[in-house]
């Protein structure tokens, strides 16, 4: 992981920042058949409803549960330390964009703690969900449509690059990406950028071929 010596995110707390983007905990739970609420079916869009059933759909007949999972965290932990940046995500895009695989910074390190859920629309992985390809922002702040961002704001993130993770089936599961406090030179966007669309192949070819521990 990359340090960032004179970032003033960087400096010492006696106590982590107020967690901005989580709004519950997830904990392990036994994998096993699940279905999706009915209410937060219901209450979306006819399109919006169908894409979510199916992805509940899919998941059930995998057997992957969508709840926090260390196999997941490792993939995270790995695409971000490739990437050498602060915050790695495995997402699963559902009732809130739910990180099953999360690496962020220590507790006492200063910078905020993230949990393991979000709103649907904050965030940049919604945008990657529609595109069905690869995002990379090199510095957030570098384009009007991205910078105004409830993240951006929260966390202070200034770059972000995140791919989808689409089934063979087509079905678009949800993204992995990666987060950061600092800005990345243009020069390293298409290494970032393929870093991120090879770890969306790898938590594929573990969705599909590999138990869920």
């Amino acid at each position: 992981m990359s340090q960032h010596p004179r970032d003033p995110y960087r400096t010492p707390q006696t106590a982590p920042p107020a967690r901005s983007l989580p709004r519950r905990d997830m904990r392990d739970t036994t994998p096993g058949p699940f279905t999706p609420p009915g209410t937060a079916l219901t209450s979306q869009r006819p399109q919006q409803s169908l894409e979510l059933a199916q992805r509940y759909e899919l998941l059930n007949r995998l057997g992957v549960p969508p709840v926090a999972n260390e196999d997941f965290d490792e993939l995270a932990r790995d695409m971000a330390t490739q990437a050498g940046f602060l915050y790695g995500f495995v997402n699963l895009f559902l009732e809130e964009q739910t990180f099953v695989g999360l690496h962020q910074p220590p507790a006492d390190s200063g910078f905020v703690i993230v949990g393991r859920t979000m709103s649907r629309d904050h965030g940049w992985c919604p945008e990657v969900m529609a595109r069905r390809k690869a995002l990379p922002l090199h510095d957030v702040h570098a384009s009007p449509r991205f910078s105004g961002n409830a993240v951006v704001d929260a966390v202070g993130i200034r770059s972000y690059f995140g791919a989808p993770l689409i089934h063979d089936s087509g079905t678009v599961l949800g993204t992995v990406c990666v987060i950061d406090p600092q800005k990345r030179p243009l020069a390293e966007a298409r290494r970032l950028r393929n870093i991120v669309i090879n770890a969306s192949a790898q938590v594929m070819d573990h969705i599909v071929r590999a138990p869920v521990r």
